[in-house]
């Protein structure tokens, strides 16, 4: 299984174009989003570019299926203009070797999610890009394309057939699994 990993766009509109961009250039099985698609919140300033009529536009042009949890800026409205489910708290994804759990990170979190019968635990929230194993577990935090909170520029995560890529938006490598064992 290939799937793109991407959270906390925000409503930016040249953010939903990189992503269609990196879906046909990496034409995944399935794309996950880790909350946060639409709207800023009160916390952060309005992007540059926010455009969220722009960015459902966008997102209702993808074919691949999505899974999406929700994030502390979703609401119910949402539902209304996206094509793929968005309110669920948390979403499982499994393939053969792989149990994968998913949260915005607000809510449920590595500090208190039900840690048995999982290999992977994928969140958003921070902003801030993290890849790292503990007790037998892969966290993912693929940090934001819009509003990142570090370093990096902007990134997002690439699973391929249970190695996770970290990426920058240049497409250059934060951290990957194969570095972690």
């Amino acid at each position: 299984m290939k799937a793109l990993v991407f959270s906390d766009l925000h409503g930016k509109r040249d953010s939903s174009l990189f992503l269609l961009e990196r879906l046909e250039g990496e034409k995944p099985d399935l794309l996950i989003l880790l909350g946060d698609i639409l709207y800023h919140g009160p916390r952060n300033d309005v992007p540059a570019g926010y455009n969220p009529k722009g960015v459902i536009e966008d997102l209702s042009k993808i074919k691949c299926p999505i899974i999406s949890v929700r994030g502390n800026c979703e609401a119910e409205v949402d539902q209304m203009v996206l094509p793929f489910p968005v309110l669920s708290e948390t979403a499982m994804v499994y393939d053969s070797k792989s149990v994968i759990l998913l949260s915005h990170g607000h809510i449920w979190n590595e500090e208190n999610i039900r840690k048995e019968g999982i290999t992977h635990f994928f969140s958003g929230h921070t902003h801030v890009a993290k890849l790292y194993q503990k007790e037998g577990i892969t966290y993912l935090n693929p940090g934001s394309i819009s509003i990142p909170k570090d370093s990096y520029g902007g990134s997002y995560a690439l699973w391929n057939d249970g190695n996770i890529k970290l990426l920058r938006k240049d497409g250059s490598l934060i951290a990957e699994t194969g570095g972690l064992q």
